[in-house]
């Protein structure tokens, strides 16, 4: 369902903007297919802007594909952006010393 929501909104956006991407509430193992589909969809465009202010749950292997898109934006020159972080998205990162590296916006929760 993800994904199809995604591609509604990446069909809708106008050339040059920036795809944006909402993370799911139960950001874990199981929503990983989807979500890697997500992000791979946004990767052409250059910009991708993440929504991770519903993010109730969070684990290891999501950041690590997070940390993945940032690094696959960086070989190409593109942008990665946040319009929201919820706090349990932005306490995982921290405790993985990942914040830095995924450019969560400073402060609290968006």
């Amino acid at each position: 369902m993800a994904g199809k929501q995604a591609a509604r909104r990446d069909g809708d956006r106008q050339a040059g903007a920036p795809a944006t991407v909402v993370l799911p509430p139960d950001c874990r193992m199981a929503a990983q297919a989807a979500l890697q589909a997500e992000l791979a969809a946004a990767l052409p465009g250059g910009a991708v802007v993440l929504d991770g202010s519903g993010v109730e749950r969070v684990d290891t292997a999501a950041l690590q594909l997070l940390v993945l898109l940032r690094r696959e934006l960086d070989g190409r020159g593109g942008k990665l952006a946040w319009r929201g972080v919820s706090e349990a998205l932005n306490e995982a990162a921290g405790l993985l010393g990942l914040a830095r590296i995924l450019e969560l916006p400073a402060g609290g929760p968006a």
